[in-house]
């Protein structure tokens, strides 16, 4: 048996219905609401504001942190233990390595911007929601950035080669399945985060990442729009 067409109907080269929202959470600095089908991410920006310890201040530039946090009845499979996790660390590093390269934080001198990122409902896909909630909630609060950052997973079911994988996707057992988050500066064509989970050819690889771009540039257009209407 292989796979033929997805469970819910969509091109192999379709995103999920995806909606957005900025400017929601009235005591963060910034702040955003992204969701792609059933993963939904809200994102909270505080500061710039002091750092502590001060052993960890730079004089030259500011610190940027982030706080992944999936609830614990968010998942779509197994219930999520509340507190810190192995994932959770692994994916707030990844999110913060992906934002970097667009957030100037030289005008904020022994600082930090904190960004915290919450799951109430995942199903597949969370640290690419997060990463595009996380970017719009950055802009929000009006820190110095070049561009924006926008994130969708592509993948491999069986022989299939698709963007945005959902749950029952990526639980797909009568073949191999790859998952690739990937997040890029569309603008730009830099890639700021690129993992893989499963197994995948080389030539597939490429036409995956290929296949990700126009998706990724629609979602910084639907990025940019709710930020231009939250400030009409």
């Amino acid at each position: 048996m292989t796979f033929k067409k997805r469970p819910d109907g969509r091109k192999f080269d379709q995103t999920r219905e995806i909606e957005a929202k900025a400017g929601i959470i009235k005591k963060a600095d910034g702040s955003a609401y992204f969701r792609i089908g059933k993963t939904a991410a809200y994102a909270a920006v505080y500061g710039p504001r002091e750092l502590f310890p001060r052993s960890q201040q730079d004089p030259k530039k500011g610190r940027l942190r982030c706080n992944y946090n999936m609830m614990p009845f968010s998942g779509a499979g197994e219930r999520v233990r509340p507190g810190p996790s192995r994932r959770s660390k692994e994916i707030s590093m990844v999110s913060e390595k992906a934002l970097l390269p667009v957030v100037d934080l030289s005008d904020y001198p022994n600082a930090v911007v904190d960004v915290f990122i919450e799951l109430p409902q995942t199903d597949a896909g969370s640290r690419c929601a997060g990463i595009c909630a996380a970017s719009i909630a950055l802009a929000d609060a009006g820190i110095t950035m070049r561009n924006m950052v926008s994130a969708v997973s592509c993948g491999k079911v069986d022989d299939k080669v698709m963007i945005d994988l959902d749950y029952e996707e990526e639980s797909y057992e009568d073949g191999d399945v790859a998952d690739i988050p990937v997040a890029m500066v569309p603008d730009t064509g830099e890639i700021t985060l690129l993992q893989m989970d499963g197994k995948i050819k080389k030539e597939d690889l490429k036409k995956a990442i290929e296949m990700v771009k126009k998706p990724l540039k629609e979602i910084v257009e639907i990025q940019k729009k709710v930020l231009k209407e939250r400030y009409k």
